[in-house]
């Protein structure tokens, strides 16, 4: 049975997700294979707000060379979260 600590994995706090926030809108990482619904479902049990929309991005992942090795980085899930008006994540 699967969570909705499965499905979120962790708020992204890069230069562009904290540019969003004013906008709110949230960037997560979240599980490859979840799909709009549980996502927005778990954002709302977790974080207690309603959600507005959810965009969802598959990242595809980057080549990388260590001396001769090339190797890549994993593919990721990231999601753009707006939340309805009123509402905010408390980032800390």
């Amino acid at each position: 049975m699967l969570t909705c600590y499965d499905i979120i994995k962790s708020l992204v706090h890069t230069e562009r997700g904290l540019a969003l926030e004013p906008d709110r809108k949230y960037l997560f990482d979240v599980a490859t294979f979840a799909n709009k619904i549980q996502i927005k479902s778990a954002i709302e049990e977790i974080y207690k707000v309603k959600v507005q929309s959810v965009n969802v991005v598959t990242m595809p992942g980057k080549l990388k060379r260590v001396r001769q090795a090339v190797g890549k980085t994993p593919s990721w899930k990231k999601a753009i979260v707006t939340l309805k008006e009123g509402q905010k994540i408390e980032v800390r």
